[in-house]
């Protein structure tokens, strides 16, 4: 289960949704006979090596796309990957999932060891990559002190996010998209494939339903809010490079590319086109969006 829906698990238990989810009957017999059960997160991944000369990043990505070292299709990674770049922290990543994390969620990070060193190094979770960036990274990332970034992370975290959780996860038109991120690698067999579809869903839709306050997911009002709040990120940063006038680019900075980019790679067989429709509408966020791609990735969008 992706990052965006790690944390509604157990809120499914609790939570009703609105009602067109219905998980189809033979699964819901079989969901019956044996029940869906929580595991504890696993050890860290076996493929971890002892030594190391450079941290990993483990992210929701391809084998291949890891390998060439390309952006991650998750938002909450992305956001995490490309400020460890502007950080200048050297690090590879490796494809994972929130199973595997220590705290249940991508994504983490397992600093550089020594050929000398008998234990593993600790893991760092997302919450502190900031720290982690500051003590290691050989670029200083800029803090913002404007009063008004936390009004703008909200727009993120809510508006734009939940929008994002519909788009991808409920609109029917990207199935085929969700599929190939998330529902095709985990297993070949059509009976897991399905499970894990209804799951990812039914997370999405408890997720936005909790988001909001609401007992229905109204998408014309998903869509309604995302372009508001696109449109207010577009004013704020105005003619300048950056937001809230920083000289480089910030962690907000990063989280906003992590949407705006995914919205704008080619790559991503959007068919439900409304988000990147209204990304691809404001001149400044989309030149926003290739600055940083240039900077961390060398390439233009």
């Amino acid at each position: 289960m992706s990052s965006e829906t790690s944390n509604t698990t157990t809120s499914l238990r609790n939570h009703g949704t609105s009602g067109w989810l219905a998980v189809p009957a033979p699964l819901a017999k079989l969901f019956k006979k044996f029940p869906l059960l929580t595991y504890p997160p696993n050890e860290l991944p076996a493929r971890s090596p002892h030594a190391r000369d450079v941290a990993t990043l483990y992210v929701f990505i391809s084998d291949q796309d890891a390998l060439n070292g390309l952006p991650s299709f998750n938002p909450s990674c992305l956001k995490w990957q490309t400020f460890l770049k502007l950080a200048g922290i050297e690090f590879r990543v490796l494809p994972s999932n929130n199973h595997a994390s220590p705290t249940g969620a991508l994504p983490f990070l397992i600093p550089p060891s020594s050929p000398n060193s008998s234990a593993a190094p600790a893991s760092i979770p997302s919450s502190k990559l900031e720290l982690y960036a500051a003590e290691k990274g050989t670029s200083k990332v800029p803090v913002s002190s404007d009063p008004r970034i936390d009004a703008y992370e909200s727009l993120l975290d809510h508006r734009i996010r939940n929008a994002w959780l519909y788009s991808l996860y409920l609109s029917r038109l990207n199935t085929s998209l969700l599929s190939d991120l998330y529902v095709t690698p985990v297993s070949a067999s059509q009976l897991v494939r399905t499970t894990v579809l209804y799951q990812l869903r039914h997370a999405a839709e408890a997720e936005i339903l909790r988001s909001l306050g609401h007992p229905v997911v109204n998408h014309r009002a998903l869509y309604e809010g995302a372009k508001e709040a696109f449109e207010a990120l577009s004013a704020v940063l105005g003619s300048g490079a950056w937001f809230f006038g920083e000289p480089e680019p910030s962690l907000f900075d990063a989280t906003v590319f992590a949407y705006t980019h995914l919205l704008l790679d080619d790559r991503l067989a959007w068919a439900d086109r409304r988000l990147t429709e209204i990304v691809e509408e404001l001149p400044n966020l989309v030149e926003h969006r290739n600055q940083i791609l240039r900077r961390c990735w060398g390439r233009k969008g």
